[in-house]
């Protein structure tokens, strides 16, 4: 297989207009730069919708189907005639380098209403409109529905919502479909908006041999869809509240470990399915994605599951996941080479046995490798395997820099200069970093942009289990210069991470 490098940056960290990144000429210009610096990789983060609720993060959504309307672009609603110049004339300032959720929440729900107004008389004569609605009928409906309803609530959780509807008793859900007719068909509209402007936008990346490198969440919020439509494959009691929930214990990342608060699966119930769900999931992601990396594999092989209404995730314990009948399900239907493993955190061998058994490449992170073990350490290049993805840091990580000014320790940064056989400072670790990461032995390696970019602890992307100010980082063009394509592309050449026989 080729040993390839590319760059992990979120859709919402793009440039743009409307207050948050999204598909539009900025993401086009994107891909255009990944190609003149002989990258072939963009990895993003999880592309389904996020709420205030839960602090905007994408791992944490009211959907496992869904597109985040934000990334609509309404430029292109505009060209199609959805939406006019007047419309894009909009009075809201928004900040440069930070993501105004909030804000673009307002102005996109706004633009959005006004190209379905203007659109909705042709929607029965749209062919393309009704095969998507048809092809995704399995989640589209009531995730349609849903949002409707959720909107009629003005936003309160479903489990709040009157008994007929949190029990989804026939006869209201028939009566809700026939009186939100209109609502329905709004949100399916917008949804069809959002996986046309996808797929151009994957077409345009795989046509310059773009790989494109998704995440898949393996929780979703209680407040969900998916919760309410098929309660019977998570763990709740009689009243429809989790009886367990998800986490992780005391690491790394947070001393008290991570309170996720998310429903737990009941696995005998999917299983019992074939994993009807899990399965109709996973393909649409393959529809959307070239490479899926699996967030939080461990939980198939064992799960940290807490006690609904501790205090902190400490309290919880270890369960034994669905593991191998899982995947021989999965990998019956889906190639396991589409798959990668994030296997970061405490980490047993029942997680590793798993991984291996399935041959899908795990991840391997710089900033864990410069400790006391260095020598023995699995995330030292030296010991990478090739059958690995090599990260200088990922998104929960600080940047680079911020983690050698902020983070490692004299003792740490005497290894990491020795090991990388010069001096080094906060001005160059980043790129030094870069360039260890690209000699891995490991066939796939990805680097942050804020990484790419030298840039400091302001641009980190998320500090897990801190609430506030996370998912909002935002890159602009002014750092894109030659120097930095010159860069990443002599190393990429002289690591041997492109295939130049065919261009």
């Amino acid at each position: 297989m080729k040993r390839l490098s590319g760059i992990l940056l979120h859709v919402s960290s793009l440039p743009g207009s409307y207050g948050v990144g999204d598909f539009g000429a900025h993401a086009y210009r994107f891909v255009d730069f990944l190609v003149s610096c002989k990258q072939k990789m963009w990895q993003i983060l999880p592309l389904n919708p996020t709420t205030s609720g839960a602090g905007n993060s994408p791992y944490s959504s009211y959907s496992a189907f869904a597109g985040n309307q934000l990334f609509i672009d309404p430029e292109q609603l505009m060209d199609q005639g959805m939406l006019d110049l007047h419309d894009l004339n909009h009075a809201f300032s928004f900040p440069a380098h930070r993501a105004d959720y909030a804000q673009a929440q307002v102005l996109r729900k706004a633009l959005l209403k006004k190209a379905f107004n203007r659109y909705q008389g042709r929607l029965a004569d749209d062919a393309r409109f009704a095969l998507f609605c048809d092809e995704n009928v399995y989640w589209l409906e009531d995730f349609a529905l849903f949002s409707a309803l959720k909107a009629r609530f003005q936003g309160a959780p479903w489990y709040e919502w009157p008994e007929e509807l949190r029990q989804r008793q026939g006869s209201e859900i028939k009566r809700c479909k026939e009186t939100l007719h209109m609502e329905i068909l709004e949100e399916k509209f917008y949804q069809y908006l959002f996986f046309s402007q996808w797929q151009k936008l994957r077409t345009y990346a795989n046509n310059r041999k773009i790989v494109i490198f998704g995440d898949l969440p393996i929780y979703v919020s209680l407040d969900s869809c998916d919760v309410w439509a098929h309660p019977h494959l998570f763990l709740l009691d009689e009243q429809k509240k989790p009886v367990f929930l998800a986490g992780a214990p005391p690491d790394y990342f947070s001393e008290h470990g991570q309170f996720w608060g998310n429903p737990l699966y009941n696995w005998e119930e999917c299983a019992r399915e074939n994993y009807t769900w899990w399965l109709k999931r996973i393909r649409q992601n393959m529809v959307m994605f070239d490479l899926l990396r699996f967030d939080h594999f461990r939980g198939f092989a064992s799960y940290w599951s807490i006690p609904a209404g501790s205090e902190t995730a400490a309290n919880g314990q270890w369960v034994q996941g669905p593991g191998e009948h899982f995947w021989s399900v999965l990998t019956r239907e889906i190639p396991p080479v589409h798959f990668v493993a994030e296997d970061l955190g405490y980490i047993t061998p029942d997680v590793h046995e798993l991984r291996d058994k399935y041959n899908l490449p795990g991840m391997k992170v710089l900033q864990f490798a410069f400790g006391d073990d260095m020598p023995s350490n699995p995330y030292i290049p030296h010991n990478h395997i090739p059958n690995s993805v090599v990260y200088t840091g990922t998104h929960d990580n600080n940047t680079v820099r911020g983690w050698y000014e902020e983070e490692l320790d004299q003792n740490s940064r005497i290894r990491l200069e020795k090991y990388a056989d010069r001096e080094i400072n906060r001005k160059n670790v980043a790129r030094e970093m870069i360039r260890l990461a690209l000699s891995s032995a490991s066939l796939y390696c990805i680097l942050p942009m804020q990484d790419v970019l030298g840039l400091d602890s302001w641009a980190r992307m998320n500090k897990p289990s801190v609430g506030g100010s996370n998912w909002e980082w935002r890159v602009d063009w002014s750092g894109f210069d030659m120097q930095v394509k010159d860069f990443l592309h002599h190393y990429t050449v002289i690591y041997g991470r492109n295939d130049f026989r065919n261009e």
